[in-house]
């Protein structure tokens, strides 16, 4: 495209454009019977760009907020529906696996000493170092919220005089029992209810009322208990 070319397009589009802006001729103004003013241009723009008052710009933003482009964002049901919550085995299901069953070459004392050594920690750091000092009913207090598998705990009254005097690590607790191992390696299940059990740790000795602790373990932290309690002998 030469120079020329280009220079007679430009002049071209200017002379388009100021025929637009132009004023209309007073000879057609005539014919049409129509008087071209600024009221007039006003009007006529007006009227074509007239909205329903509802949709008023000025007065929607005069009186109550807009929301600009806002959408709120769909829920993929697809996905809502193809996923299922993860469910734990009911109480059926944990017998049938035998979850809680400790084979019988596995019930022997020295097996659980180590758990024991663990716990006896577990509860000297719960208890902020078990001086000398400290009160003895905050110890009860922590205790009887404290997870006990791994004590050693002793059986000072029951409604069964049977149970009275049998000592041993706790390996399982039940919401209803403790099952205890002896030193004879000898498994014993201990119901709460109507026993009372103490829990011997340095020169700590507490006594623990099974009738008030008939949950389960990782419930009774969440439980209030009383430090005291009766048992019906």
């Amino acid at each position: 495209m030469t120079s020329v070319s280009v220079q007679w397009d430009i002049c071209l589009c200017l002379s388009t454009e100021a025929q637009i802006y132009s004023k209309i001729p007073r000879d057609l103004v005539n014919r049409l019977g129509v008087e071209v003013t600024a009221k007039f241009t006003e009007a006529h723009l007006k009227q074509c760009t007239q909205q329903p008052s509802r949709l008023d710009v000025k007065s929607m933003l005069t009186h109550k907020a807009v929301l600009l482009g806002y959408s709120r964002p769909k829920r993929d049901t697809a996905k809502t529906r193809n996923r299922k919550k993860a469910k734990g085995l009911n109480a059926r299901q944990k017998r049938m696996m035998k979850v809680f069953h400790i084979k019988p070459q596995h019930q022997r004392y020295e097996l659980f000493l180590p758990l024991h050594q663990l716990w006896r920690q577990y509860v000297v750091d719960l208890c902020g170092g078990l001086k000398p000092t400290v009160n003895p009913q905050i110890v009860q207090q922590k205790l009887l919220k404290a997870d006990l598998h791994g004590a050693i705990i002793t059986v000072v009254r029951s409604k069964c005089p049977s149970y009275v005097g049998t000592t041993g690590i706790l390996m399982q607790e039940f919401k209803h029992v403790f099952k205890i191992i002896t030193k004879e390696d000898q498994v014993k299940v201990i119901p709460k209810r109507n026993s009372v059990f103490s829990v011997e740790l340095d020169s700590f000795v507490s006594h623990i009322y099974g009738s008030k602790m008939e949950f389960r373990a990782s419930e009774r932290s969440a439980k209030k208990l009383k430090v005291k309690g009766t048992i019906d002998l």
